[in-house]
């Protein structure tokens, strides 16, 4: 479900009218929103909802149970729990396909013929942000910046939130957790401010991102067949359209989550106007360079 799809749009509107039909009940809003949530993300594949309510449960628990333990050593192995097992299914689905076929070309090469059939690991949708998400929020327990949260479904909505799910930002369990534990009020300034990040993330991906990638498929998918300036201008072309792709989303899912009074991170600063590659690794998707600096680099 593509938020440019017109199923995408459909799918909004019904939700969104019932989400302003239960303005007065916050706790019924997150309810509509986690069931439009898992909707939302089994459009994709119904095999992936189970992943992501995996993930969910393990989490949720390893986070309770970080809070009841005092004891480091146990509290260090069930951070360890959490990592590893989030690493290992990211590790799994990202990456199983590449190995195998690698292991394979390898065998060939010293004369082996391989007659098995590669198995096909289809990759989850948004698997590595939603990853990254419950990673954060036991790690902030862990280190005592966070408690908590005490509602699954409420941990299960911050999880699966919809407008990000798949594209992102990466949102701080700091951050959208307190949005969806506490009542959210609407005003005219947001609506008009979601209204135009919706359009803006539009023309990005619509206007921009898909006519850039008219001039820069056919170069890339026939490269043999062009030179010099040729391959100079697919390569423009395909730097803006994967600008006007992700950050378009990002818009789109900042507009979204606007409309519903929930405020998303900015996730592109004009990363092309930077001064210097560090300059451009501020400027460029913001939420995981962060999340990144704050949860690897720092640490390390």
């Amino acid at each position: 479900m593509l938020f440019n799809s017109f199923i995408f749009v459909l799918f909004f509107i019904i939700v969104y009218t019932l989400y302003l039909f239960l303005n007065r009940n916050y706790k019924a809003q997150n309810i509509l929103l986690l069931i439009a949530s898992y909707v939302f993300y089994g459009w994709w594949d119904w095999r992936f909802l189970s992943l992501l309510a995996l993930s969910t449960v393990v989490d949720f628990t390893v986070g309770k149970q970080l809070q009841d333990i005092k004891e480091d050593r146990k509290r260090k192995l069930l951070l360890c729990i959490s990592l590893v097992f989030n690493l290992s299914l990211l590790g799994f689905f990202k990456y199983f396909n590449f190995f195998a076929e690698s292991f394979s070309s390898l065998l060939q090469i010293v004369g082996l013929q391989v007659d098995w059939v590669t198995l096909t690991i289809l990759l989850p949708v948004g698997i590595s942000f939603y990853t990254f998400q419950t990673m954060s929020y036991t790690i902030d327990i862990y280190r005592g910046k966070l408690k908590p949260i005490s509602n699954f479904l409420d941990f299960a909505l911050f999880v699966s939130f919809f407008p990000q799910l798949v594209a992102g930002p990466i949102e701080r369990a700091t951050t959208l957790i307190p949005q969806i534990i506490l009542p959210r009020n609407l005003n005219i300034e947001q609506i008009n401010a979601g209204i135009l990040l919706i359009v803006w993330g539009y023309f990005k991906k619509v206007v921009i991102a898909d006519n850039m990638a008219t001039i820069a498929n056919p170069i890339f998918n026939n490269y043999t067949q062009y030179q010099g300036l040729d391959v100079l201008i697919g390569i423009l072309a395909f730097t803006v359209q994967i600008y006007g792709d992700f950050s378009g989303y990002s818009d789109i899912a900042r507009g979204i989550s606007k409309l519903m009074g929930f405020e998303l991170m900015v996730n592109f600063k004009l990363p092309y106007f930077a001064l210097n590659p560090s300059d451009f690794w501020l400027r460029w998707h913001i939420s995981l360079s962060t999340w990144l600096r704050d949860y690897l680099y720092i640490p390390l």
